[in-house]
């Protein structure tokens, strides 16, 4: 197989020029003979003006450059899309299947052995592994950590949960426009992902987990000289992998490491968003994840990680606990320590380097959990064949079970303009109902799964009610929350079929939500149905809707899923 600059070459009807060619333009860099001779290592450039997340890529690169560069590798950093979560219109799910083609396509057309990918804004990592699964090279990861807490008046604040919770207060007319732009300022105090396990924490959790990245990378602090540290010795992991040719990522991704992903996802009580983007990782392989088995590992998996919105602390005081070497030694009954990884052994030696913090209360035992189960939970019933997810560790318990009448909004934008509307019937019993805005409906599958409470709710103290929809859900987010409802109402699953005034019974315990209509009268609605708007006829919109899968398959494009 050839390697280095003589990999891919440029088709010019001559391979002996095409080589020639590439080394004198190279050249006018000023690299010499020798450089050239060595394994070259691509760096993933994912900086950019709009991602303060990724605000310490560059230092990053640097640091893998250093470690390729003593490793006597070549360092090559290439620039692909970057996604910020509170930058991209109309949703960044809706980006991150062309992150994950740029990505692939980059990696390919360029010569590289290896490839460090530097990322972490909630769909950059999944969409650079989705990528680089289908490349086909050598790949390490490298994610850009989450930044330090803020405060205000005295309290410890995390984006973005408290930013929700405070928002929240704001709404309901207990913070004032004044305070809430100082506290838009503390909420965010440094470069990196939110503090919190949110999607992008619990992303690198679960790459730990699988193997695709080194040991601690996940919880070091983004402004942490320990962040360099890791991204040199992440270099150095990757020249490793060029001189063997390999681990390459589907190697890493198996059924075993799949299994692992969600036994994490579970004890961490993660981002709901993380199942979705593990189907899509999964499907890359050619592998499916199983819901049944997702939902059984849940009930045997308690929830260890004292961590915001499940539990009170923030990832730095993840990493000063032990991080993920820690939470896999406490794990070790459910994991298959034999997955491979990106060092060239198994999940054990991430194991064997964990390190015991004596008082830390953040990573619990097993025999006292911060919850007797698992974070998440899958629903069945008539209103989601497909499946259904609500991280019931963010919930209010008293909600787990309960009956009300629906209240159903029929688009995004239906909510925007109704939810705080004084007039609107509804109470706190009610079910909130948000239809067509999954990966069809939306489009993209935007986070507006966390349906605010309406104000005139929220103004008598209202915290939280039972919504559904067929959208995602931020990981930083709480409350009584059922998401990814399959299929979608747009694509006519029976979501799309309530109406104001429907029953609708959730029982978590069960596994089950039910819409308590008559199946007559629901074959006579499904007889009417009718796509919500027309089908986008142009680029990339046209390309999304008429290939994007559903939540359960992971929302990829149908023609990226399984082996070439």
């Amino acid at each position: 197989m050839a390697q280095g600059l003589r990999k891919g070459l440029t088709s010019y009807g001559d391979a002996g020029f095409s080589l020639f060619l590439r080394k004198a333009f190279i050249k006018a860099a000023g690299y010499s003979d020798d450089a050239l001779d060595r394994p070259i290592v691509g760096i993933t450039d994912t900086a950019s003006d709009f991602n303060p997340c990724h605000g310490n890529a560059p230092q990053l690169i640097e640091a893998v450059r250093r470690g390729v560069m003593l490793s006597g590798g070549l360092p090559m950093a290439f620039p692909t899309i970057s996604i910020h979560e509170s930058f991209s219109h109309p949703t960044s799910m809706y980006l991150r299947n062309l992150m994950s083609m740029d990505t692939e396509e980059m990696i390919r057309a360029q010569p590289m052995d290896a490839v460090v990918l530097i990322g972490g804004c909630d769909k950059t990592l999944p969409a650079q592994i989705m990528g680089a699964a289908s490349a086909g090279i050598p790949a390490v990861v490298l994610p850009v950590g989450p930044m330090v807490v803020g405060h205000h008046r005295g309290e410890v604040l995390g984006a973005c949960t408290d930013c929700r919770r405070l928002w929240g207060q704001h709404r309901a007319g207990r913070i004032d426009e004044a305070e809430i732009e100082v506290i838009s300022g503390r909420l965010a105090p440094s470069v990196g992902t939110c503090m919190v396990m949110g999607t992008a924490s619990t992303m690198a959790c679960m790459i730990e987990a699988m193997g695709l990245s080194l040991p601690y990378s996940a919880a070091i602090p983004a402004p942490h000289a320990e962040r360099l540290r890791c991204g040199e010795a992440t270099g150095r992991v990757a020249v490793e992998m060029a001189r063997r040719q390999g681990p390459a990522p589907k190697t890493l991704v198996t059924p075993a490491s799949i299994r692992n992903a969600m036994v994490v996802l579970q004890a961490i009580g993660g981002s709901t968003n993380g199942l979705v983007h593990l189907a899509a990782i999964a499907g890359r392989a050619g592998l499916e994840v199983n819901l049944e088995e997702f939902d059984a590992i849940g009930r045997e998996v308690p929830v260890l990680v004292d961590l915001k919105p499940s539990g009170d602390h923030y990832m730095e005081h993840l990493h000063h606990a032990g991080a993920v070497p820690r939470l896999l030694q406490e794990l070790e009954p459910f994991l298959d320590l034999s997955a491979p990884t990106v060092l060239g052994g198994t999940l054990a030696d991430y194991l064997a380097l964990a390190e015991e913090v004596p008082g830390q209360t953040v990573i619990r035992p097993r025999s006292a959990p911060l919850k007797q189960t698992g974070g998440m939970a899958v629903l069945r019933g008539n209103l989601c064949p497909g499946g259904a997810v609500i991280k019931h560790a963010a919930a209010t318990p008293a909600l787990l079970k309960h009956e009300g009448r629906a209240v159903v909004f029929t688009s995004v934008e239906d909510m925007t303009n109704r939810i705080d509307d004084p007039d609107l019937d509804v109470t706190a019993d009610d079910v909130l109902v948000l239809q067509n805005a999954g990966p069809k409906g939306a489009p993209g599958m935007p986070e507006a799964g966390y349906l605010p409470i309406p104000r005139k709710l929220a103004g008598a103290g209202v915290k939280d009610m039972v919504r559904i929809s067929d959208a995602r859900m931020s990981g930083t987010a709480f409350g009584t929350i059922v998401l990814h409802i399959t299929p979608e109402a747009a694509v006519g699953g029976p979501l799309g079929l309530v109406r104001d005034g429907d029953r609708i019974a959730l029982d978590v315990e069960r596994r089950s939500i039910e819409l308590l209509v008559d199946a007559a009268e629901l074959e006579r609605r499904a007889a009417e149905f009718q796509p919500p708007r027309p089908a986008p006829k142009r680029g990339y919109a046209k390309l999304f809707h008429d290939t994007v899968l559903q939540a359960d398959k992971g929302v990829d494009f149908d023609f990226l899923a399984g082996e070439d």
